[in-house]
């Protein structure tokens, strides 16, 4: 399986200019209390009951796999899937796979109900363990959730009031829009007004924000039928796909962070509350390499998919770019190894040809053992390396790609020996990484069009939604028992780098099912 699949990947390669990654054609397959006391002690924390059938809190699509977990104490032979609305049993199913786990001394079982396709909200019932909390079977299912995936970054966005026509609850006034002082010297202040918080201060910082552009952009690339105008932001109607508006809003943010005479970049900004009803003060973090080189990663990939949009705002970008790494270069002392140094290479030498790029590449990925230790930026380099129309060397692009393969066959063997289907090893409560994970598997489902990591992706946004072992929605408005009800903390859209990690993921299932 391994080599035929390493075999596709191949013939793919040779077939290229360079190695381009060609758009991908939509593919898809698949209590009650009692007291002896006159007056009960309430002074404790009851614990919250939690149903022991787990599904997707939002639902399936029509024509998609459909699988319930169970797990008990003891397992009944069979389920019912009920409608919600009638009471009206639609299915009945058996329980298979049944195992023991010896940590919960609990049994757990699969059922499944595929064969439920009407349209409608449901839950499943079962004799000794009760019932699910409810979902939908709905064609159009998951637009709606990567819309709002990616208007998070809008709520976000500094410097600049959103109103409730576009922004609903999450509608504020412009903030943070004095001038900010340099931390080395505060005799000085620039204007760093814009972009995205990425915490509940404001803090804003380059590295991360290179990092989840990346990743918005990439998934822009694979599945740009995706990415839409009428996301409902002020862009919105433009005619250009709101997610590059939303990236622009960053990138023009990002502009301000770099010092237009040396091509130095400052590595972010950071607010601080000064108490006392003082209010709140920003500071311009001091210049550092991770930033340059980020900030020059960033803007070329920028630059290259903006081209078609605005040339000339484009071509100010790459020259922005080239000047961070040229900084970089003169400033970098012994620190010459670096995955965010590959990944800017990558980038410029896709948007400007030039071979003192390339050189780079070919030193890193020759010399490194980065097989080992790919990383989300080595990822991202690597990626853009292969997908590039400029020569390559084809040994580099086949030692990329095995690699990758070999990751997406190892998230495959976790996830088939998993309670939830999911990869992530033994930690699965490491949404990050799971995450990350769904990047490696939807990079590599996008070239070879794998119906086994199909159904993967698929199973971690079931888990993402509910199907895991705290029956918890870990996404904004979904579900029954949602993350809101329980911590603040635990949402994905909440987090500023796992955000980006959700579109990615969520656009491969969006493009497939045509939502």
């Amino acid at each position: 399986m391994h080599r035929t699949k390493k075999a596709l990947l191949l013939i793919w390669v040779l077939s290229l200019t360079g190695c381009t990654i060609l758009p991908k054609q939509a593919h898809y397959s698949e209590n009650t209390f009692t007291s002896m006391e006159t007056e009960p002690d309430l002074s404790y924390e009851v614990p919250v009951s939690s149903p022991n059938i787990f599904v997707n809190q939002l639902g399936y699509i029509p024509d998609g796999t459909k699988v319930a977990v169970f797990c008990g104490k003891e397992l009944p032979d069979r389920f019912h899937v009920v409608e919600k609305e009638t009471g009206e049993i639609v299915f009945t199913g058996y329980l298979e796979e049944q195992g023991y786990q010896d940590e919960s001394q609990e049994y757990n079982s699969y059922g499944d109900f595929t064969e439920v396709s009407n349209p409608g909200t449901y839950y499943i019932e079962a004799p000794i363990i009760g019932r699910s909390y409810s979902f939908m079977i709905e064609k159009d299912l998951y637009g709606d959730v990567f819309k709002e995936a990616c208007r998070q970054y809008y709520y976000n966005r500094c410097g600049m009031t959103l109103t409730s026509e576009y922004a609903g609850e999450m509608a504020h006034n412009a903030c943070h829009t004095g001038r900010a002082l340099v931390k080395e010297d505060t005799s000085v202040s620039m204007d760093v007004n814009g972009g995205w918080h990425q915490d509940e201060s404001g803090s804003k910082m380059v590295e991360p924000a290179a990092r989840s552009i990346a990743i918005i952009l990439l998934a822009y690339e694979l599945y740009g039928d995706a990415f839409t105008d009428d996301m409902g932001i002020p862009e919105s109607g433009n005619e250009i796909p709101d997610i590059l508006d939303e990236v622009r809003y960053e990138v023009e943010w990002l502009l301000k962070m770099q010092d237009p005479a040396t091509g130095a970049v400052y590595s972010g900004v950071t607010v601080y509350e000064q108490g006392a009803g003082k209010g709140a003060v920003s500071y311009v973090e001091p210049v550092d390499l991770q930033a340059a080189r980020s900030f020059a990663m960033v803007l070329a990939k920028f630059s290259y998919l903006y081209q078609f949009y605005d040339t000339e705002y484009a071509t100010e970008c790459l020259k922005a770019a080239d000047r961070a790494w040229r900084y970089a270069q003169l400033n970098e002392g012994d620190d010459r190894i670096n995955e965010w140094k590959l990944a800017a290479a990558a980038e410029l030498y896709r948007a400007s040809g030039k071979q003192e790029y390339h050189s780079y590449i070919s030193d890193y990925l020759s010399k490194e053992d980065y097989t080992k230790m790919m990383d989300e930026v080595l990822f991202l380099g690597c990626v853009t390396y292969i997908s590039t129309k400029q020569p390559v060397k084809l040994p580099l692009c086949e030692e990329i790609i095995e690699t990758l393969m070999m990751k997406a066959e190892e998230i495959s063997e976790t996830a088939r020996n998993s309670l939830f289907l999911t990869g992530g090893g033994r930690d699965q409560d490491d949404i990050g990484e799971l995450l990350l994970e769904m990047m490696y598997m939807t990079l590599v489902n996008h070239v070879i069009s794998n119906h086994e990591y199909e159904n993967i992706i698929e199973n971690h946004l079931h888990y993402f939604m509910g199907r895991n072992q705290k029956a918890i929605s870990y996404i904004d408005n979904v579900g029954e028992n949602n993350y809101r009800l329980i911590d603040e903390n635990l949402g994905i859209m909440k987090r500023f780098e796992a955000d980006s990690r959700l579109i990615f993921m969520l656009s491969e299932i969006v493009s497939a099912h045509g939502d």
